[in-house]
C-alpha cells in the first residue's frame, strides 16, 4: 500500500468516526452503509469516495453536503466530495497531495443561487447580498440572528464564495467563534498569538459562526475586539451570526455588543411553507432525484410538519427516502409510505412545543382568539394574557426578546423584555396569577 493510500486510509477513518461518534448519521444506516466505504483520491479541492453497490451509492450522495463538511473540517481546507462505484473508479488513478495554501474554509455549493428565499429570511439574504456585492461598503458588522437550522451558516458561506469569485484578489476566511477560541487557547500557549491576530488582520472578509460562543472567554473578548476594530476601521467586511440578538447575548462584553450593534442587525425564522416546499423540491435537485418520485401530496406533508427548521426538513426527506429504497418501494413514494417511514419514530415535530401552540394555549385559556393576542389592544385582559405568552415564550423556548416580538405583533426588543420581567415579579407575590400559568404549563406537554 503506498504512503498516500494510506494517509486517506487514515483521513477517512477520523472522519467516519467523527461522523458516527458525533450522531450525525443514524446509527443503522451508519453501520449498513458508511462503514464499508473508502477515499481513494483527493485534490485541493475534491475528495473521491467508493462504495460497493448503487444502494451504498444513493445513500452516500444524498449525505454529500455532510461528507464535504466533514472532510474540510479536518483538512481545514474547502472540500467537495463526489461518491463512486467501484467499477467507476480508474484503478491507475494517482492522489494528488493538497498544498498548503491560504484557507477560507468556505462550503462550496453554499451560494445564494442554492438558497432558497422566503420571507422567513428574505431580509437577511438582502442584506447579505450587499455584503457580498460590495464588501466593507455596507452594513459592517452584519449581524444574522436566528435560531439553529435556519440557513445562517449558508449566508456566511454564500457571501465568502462571492466574494472570491467576483475579486479574486480578496481574502476570505471563515470560522466559528469555538474554533476562534481554540486557536486563541493554541496560540497562547504556543507563543504565537501575535502571528495569530496578523494573519486574521490580513483578512479583507471575516464571517464569524455562532459567535455567542465567546461568551465567558475574556482573552478571546479582547483579542476579538482588537481584530474587530482594526477590520472594520480598514473597511474590511465583517458578518457574524448568532442564536440571539446582541443584546441578548450573556457573557460578552458590552463594548462588544455595542459594537455587534453598530452595523446591521437581521434575523432569520422559520420557513413558511411555501418556501418549505421549493427547499424540498431543491434538495432533491440537488440529489440527482427524479422530480416525480415524492408525491406532492408527500412534499406538502413534510413542509407542514417538519418546518421548525431546515435540518428537520432534510432529515424528513431523506427518511422517506430511506425507507422506501430500503424496503424494496421502486415506485413513486405517496402519503402512506411517508407515513409508514416515521412509524414508531420521533422524528415529526408537529407536537412539540412552539410559539404558535403557546399562543393557542394561552389565547384559549383566556377565551381570547389568537388575533386578539397579538394585537395592539390594550385592554387588560387581553394585554395580561399577551404578557403570559411572551413570559412562557421566553421561558419554555429560550427565544430570543426580538423573535418573541416578531411572534407578537412586531412588538420591539424592549417592550417583550418589559413583559418578561413584570410576569416574573408578580409570579412571587400573585397566587392566581401562578395558578394560572401552572394549569397552562399542563398543557404543553
Amino acid at each position: 500500500m503506498s504512503l498516500s493510500q494510506v494517509y486517506l486510509d487514515d483521513l477517512w477513518s477520523k472522519c467516519l468516526n467523527h461522523i458516527k461518534t458525533n450522531n450525525l448519521i443514524e446509527s443503522i444506516v451508519f453501520n449498513q452503509y458508511f462503514e464499508d466505504t473508502f477515499l481513494t483520491s483527493l485534490n485541493d479541492t475534491k475528495a473521491n469516495v467508493v462504495v460497493k453497490t448503487k444502494l451504498h451509492k444513493v445513500i452516500l450522495t444524498q449525505n454529500e453536503t455532510l461528507i464535504s463538511e466533514v472532510l474540510s473540517k479536518f483538512l481545514n481546507k474547502n472540500i467537495g466530495c463526489s461518491i463512486f462505484l467501484e467499477n467507476e473508479v480508474d484503478s491507475n488513478s494517482t492522489t494528488p497531495i493538497i498544498s498548503d495554501q491560504y484557507s477560507t474554509n468556505l462550503i462550496p455549493h453554499y451560494t445564494f443561487d442554492s438558497f432558497i428565499e422566503g420571507s422567513s429570511n428574505k431580509e437577511s439574504r438582502s442584506a447579505a447580498i450587499a455584503c457580498a456585492y460590495m464588501p466593507g461598503k455596507f452594513y459592517n458588522p452584519l449581524f444574522i440572528y436566528g435560531n439553529s437550522g435556519l440557513g445562517k451558516t449558508h449566508l456566511l458561506n454564500a457571501i465568502g464564495n462571492y466574494v472570491l469569485t467576483h475579486y479574486p484578489d480578496k481574502k476570505v476566511h471563515y470560522t466559528t467563534s469555538t474554533d476562534f477560541v481554540s486557536k486563541v487557547v493554541s496560540s497562547i500557549k504556543n507563543n504565537t498569538i501575535e502571528d495569530f491576530k496578523r494573519d486574521l488582520l490580513n483578512v479583507d472578509v471575516l464571517l464569524m459562526d455562532d459567535v455567542q460562543f465567546l461568551a465567558g472567554k475574556e482573552k478571546s473578548h479582547e483579542i476579538f475586539f482588537h481584530i474587530f476594530n482594526d477590520l472594520v476601521n480598514h473597511k474590511k467586511q465583517i458578518v457574524i451570526t448568532s442564536d440571539r440578538h446582541p443584546h441578548e447575548i450573556k457573557g460578552l462584553e458590552d463594548r462588544l455588543i455595542s459594537r455587534f450593534s453598530s452595523g446591521l442587525s437581521v434575523g432569520v425564522d422559520s420557513p413558511e411553507f411555501e418556501t418549505a416546499v421549493a427547499i424540498l423540491k431543491s434538495k432533491m435537485e440537488h440529489q440527482s432525484l427524479e422530480p416525480d418520485l415524492v408525491d406532492d401530496e408527500v412534499i406538502n406533508y413534510i413542509a407542514r410538519d417538519f418546518s421548525s427548521d431546515i435540518r428537520k426538513l432534510e432529515g424528513a426527506l431523506n427518511r422517506i427516502i430511506f425507507y422506501s429504497i430500503n424496503f424494496g418501494q421502486n415506485r413513486q413514494i405517496d402519503l402512506k409510505t411517508a407515513v409508514s417511514a416515521f412509524k414508531g419514530q420521533s422524528y415529526n415535530d408537529k407536537n412539540e412545543l412552539n410559539a404558535n401552540k403557546i399562543k393557542r394555549i394561552v389565547s384559549d385559556y383566556y377565551g381570547l382568539t389568537r388575533q386578539q393576542l397579538v394585537s395592539k389592544s390594550r385592554t387588560k385582559n387581553i394585554s395580561n394574557a399577551r404578557h403570559i405568552a411572551m413570559y412562557l415564550c421566553r421561558k419554555h423556548l429560550d427565544l430570543p426578546f426580538t423573535k418573541i416580538g416578531d411572534e407578537f405583533g412586531n412588538r420591539d426588543h424592549s417592550t417583550v423584555m418589559s413583559s418578561c420581567e413584570k410576569i416574573d415579579k408578580l409570579l412571587k407575590v400573585d397566587f392566581t396569577l401562578s395558578s394560572a400559568i401552572t394549569d397552562i404549563e399542563k398543557q404543553f406537554k
